[in-house]
């Protein structure tokens, strides 16, 4: 930046992104995502050198999981503290990575590598520290525990999911933190619709609303999970008005640096919901919202969102229910049951599209029920949504 003569607030002009981040990035506190460090590169027109320091980001199927806390530990006795910044940076940058990984990862790899971290986390927790080194600690000790209640929640571990999204709320109380404490009631709110109770969810995802701060992402995702709610109730009018009350928070929303991040709002990721809450609540509109999903996520140089991709199928799939089309629903959760991508809390959409199709007796419903029980196994039935 000194050499180009640019400023880091103009430089953050320029990608776009946030000056803080961009802040922390330049000073080695951030680790900067291969779509930012390209960008960077080329406003700096520094021919790849640039781009080529982004550090190494670590095996989303756990690989290296003893290298990584054990170069914490180390960085934190070379440091001569009990903890330190080196080591706390460490931590956060770690609990980027495992929220950025979680779209591409099978749950029980990811969930793998967060359990390592929270054994970390846990064991710090005893040494000495100042109380800014603690609140800092308990906040990443917070969003561990949410993001492994999410994974065990997609893996149909929900009393396991339960114990850890109280200890994300303790966690969030201890440091007030009102964002971590939004998404544990946002989590609830998708796991009470997992299990089939959405007027619950409602209410949890309304409680999430009063707590988050406005213009978070944990605000955001609440109010399309009140949505969702609504559309499993059958509720027209309150589904919309959940839909233009998402669709009037996202509009002044720039893409976020890391849209992989499971907790930074993906502005993309509102068509996904808006097609699952229409598909659920029987509007036609659903089929054209799902079909222009698959089509941008399936272009060569689209997002990598395989696990997207397959729930959207699925939406297709219900939306097709809807329009009377139930070989073509069946074709498209055919398609999503063979993508390998689906989980658990998927499984409720497979069923519901089999048995409309056995019902109506077309010739693939039996190849869709054949695939289910080859590729999902699954150990539980009930009537819930996947993660989106």
């Amino acid at each position: 930046m000194a050499e180009r003569e640019i400023s880091q607030r103009k430089l953050a002009r320029l990608v776009p992104c946030d000056d803080g981040f961009l802040s922390r990035v330049a000073n080695d506190r951030k680790r900067p995502s291969p779509k930012l460090a390209a960008r960077l590169d080329e406003l700096l027109d520094a021919g790849g050198d640039l781009a080529a320091l982004r550090p190494a980001v670590p095996s989303a199927r756990g690989g290296g999981i003893g290298e990584e806390i054990e170069a914490m530990e180390l960085a934190r006795r070379v440091a001569a503290s009990d903890v330190g910044d080196e080591t706390l940076v460490a931590l956060e940058m770690a609990v980027d990575e495992l929220a950025s990984a979680y779209a591409l990862t099978p749950p029980p790899d990811l969930l793998s590598r967060i359990r390592r971290h929270l054994g970390y986390v846990s064991a710090l927790m005893d040494v000495r520290m100042t109380l800014a080194e603690r609140r800092r600690l308990t906040v990443i000790g917070g969003w561990l525990s949410l993001l492994a209640a999410t994974c065990d929640i997609d893996l149909g571990e929900n009393l396991v999911a339960a114990v850890r999204l109280r200890t994300a709320a303790q966690l969030a109380e201890h440091a007030d933190h009102p964002e971590i404490l939004a998404w544990t009631l946002e989590t609830r709110a998708w796991q009470q619709l997992t299990d089939g109770n959405p007027r619950e969810a409602v209410r949890l995802a309304r409680g999430a609303q009063e707590v988050a701060p406005r213009t978070s992402s944990a605000f955001i995702q609440a109010t399309a999970q009140e949505g969702r709610a609504w559309a499993r109730l059958g509720a027209g009018p309150e589904t919309r008005d959940a839909l233009a009350r998402v669709d009037r928070l996202v509009e002044p929303l720039a893409q976020p640096d890391r849209p992989e991040h499971h907790y930074r709002y993906d502005p993309t990721k509102r068509e996904a919901y808006t097609a699952t809450t229409l598909a659920w609540v029987g509007d036609p509109a659903a089929e054209s919202y799902a079909r222009g999903i698959l089509a941008r996520l399936e272009r060569p140089s689209g997002p990598a969102r395989p696990r997207r991709a397959a729930s959207a199928r699925l939406d297709l799939a219900l939306a097709l229910l809807a329009a009377d089309q139930p070989g073509q629903a069946a074709h498209s959760a055919l398609e999503a049951v063979q993508s390998g991508r689906l989980v658990p809390s998927h499984y409720w959409r497979v069923t519901q599209v089999i048995t409309a199709a056995d019902a109506r007796d077309v010739p693939e419903a039996a190849e869709l029920h054949e695939a289910y029980r080859e590729l999902c196994a699954p150990s539980r039935q009930g009537p819930g949504p996947g993660i989106g």
